[in-house]
């Protein structure tokens, strides 16, 4: 049961902001400022507007892989729990626990997606930012990898928790369902879809135009 005096966790206070929530909020808004600002460096002029958008998402995406997520799966490989540390990085998990139990306690769902977000994810975001610098239309096979294990990532997140009825969710607060389980981890959804459908349509219209370029009688 959750360490509060309290039946459920949707009993507990609606207390809306701390100062935690606000320099929780603040280091997210850094890290977005660092990804929209780097494109104008890892980009060239020419980099069209999808390019420059796919730069922020990605920055943002490892940015995050390697931060506040790395901070949660380091402690729990030590056999720690957030709710049981303290620290800028680990206080901000904390934070999100407060909506979503399972990371104060290094719940092993969530450890084991983050093995895979932190050693994985984090460095294929990076690696396909090597390739949109370089312009490298290889990037889309990474891409759809990546957006596909990104969304894979967040339905085994939640799905558990909706089979068992929100156990460990906290609902009743508006902060924490509206901003922290909605749209923190909505957008992790909607960005890799937009990014899957533009990869998409690279790759098949780069194939179908090769096989209307084809030679007559080639054969693989």
């Amino acid at each position: 049961m959750p360490p509060y005096a309290f039946s459920t966790l949707n009993d507990m206070p609606p207390q809306v902001f701390s100062v935690k929530t606000i320099y929780s909020m603040s280091f997210m808004m850094v890290i977005f400022s660092v990804a929209y600002y780097s494109a104008h460096y890892g980009l060239s002029k020419r980099a069209t507007w999808r390019d420059r958008y796919t730069w922020i998402w990605l920055t943002f995406d490892a940015m995050t892989h390697f931060s506040w997520e790395a901070i949660f799966l380091w402690n729990s490989i030590l056999g720690r729990t957030a709710f049981g540390n303290s620290g800028l990085l680990v206080d901000m998990v904390k934070e999100y626990a407060l909506a979503d139990y399972r990371w104060g306690l290094a719940d092993p769902t969530i450890v084991s997606l983050e093995i895979l977000t932190v050693l994985c994810a984090g460095p294929m975001a990076c690696y396909i930012l090597k390739q949109l610098s370089a312009d490298d239309p290889a990037r889309h096979y990474w891409i759809i990898i990546l957006c596909t294990a990104e969304i894979y990532g967040t339905w085994m997140t939640f799905c558990p928790e909706w089979l068992t009825g929100n156990q460990n969710l906290v609902t009743s607060n508006p902060l924490y369902f509206w901003f922290y389980l909605t749209f923190m981890n909505g957008i992790w959804i909607v960005v890799p879809l937009v990014l899957l459908w533009d990869s998409y349509r690279y790759v098949s219209n780069s194939l179908r135009f090769a096989q209307k370029e084809r030679p007559t009688g080639w054969s693989r």
